[in-house]
């Protein structure tokens, strides 16, 4: 048992005996390895460039877009703003104008009635006078009517 537990530990351990010698590499090889890496790096940067320009070229026409949108409302804002303005012109001188000939006809029955009653006078208005000449005749017409009445 014991030989076998030593024949087994030489048997793992030869592998780690084997080892591989890398070959040797020249300047010459790295230099033009590097050389390889560095092209395929311009390359890759070439194509990112690319890939930024059309992607900046993608994004200036898909901003000019939403400027152009951006215009069209700014104008459509400033359109119907003016049509308020306007709608509330059109109000006021519709009212204007549809108040001016019963201002007219107000004035006209205002002075038709302080001409016809005569308020300003001195001794009153005529409505006032004829009020106290109805009320001196109904005193006489009493008067009158019940000396009828005491004679029957």
């Amino acid at each position: 048992m014991k030989s076998f537990i030593f024949f087994m530990s030489i048997m793992l351990a030869l592998p780690a005996f084997a080892v591989d010698v890398a070959p040797r590499i020249s300047d010459r090889e790295i230099i033009e390895s590097l050389a390889e890496l560095k092209a395929g790096q311009k390359a890759l940067e070439e194509k990112m460039d690319l890939r930024f320009t059309a992607m900046q070229e993608q994004m200036d026409r898909r901003f000019e877009a939403v400027d152009r949108r951006l215009d069209f409302v700014q104008q459509l804002m400033l359109v119907t703003i003016a049509g308020i303005f306007g709608l509330i012109g059109f109000i006021i001188w519709d009212r204007y104008s549809t108040l001016r000939p019963m201002d007219m006809r107000l004035r006209r029955l205002e002075e038709n009635l302080e001409h016809d009653l005569e308020l300003q006078s001195p001794e009153g208005s005529k409505l006032t006078r004829m009020i106290h000449a109805l009320r001196e005749l109904a005193k006489v017409h009493w008067i009158a009517t019940a000396w009828r009445a005491s004679r029957r």
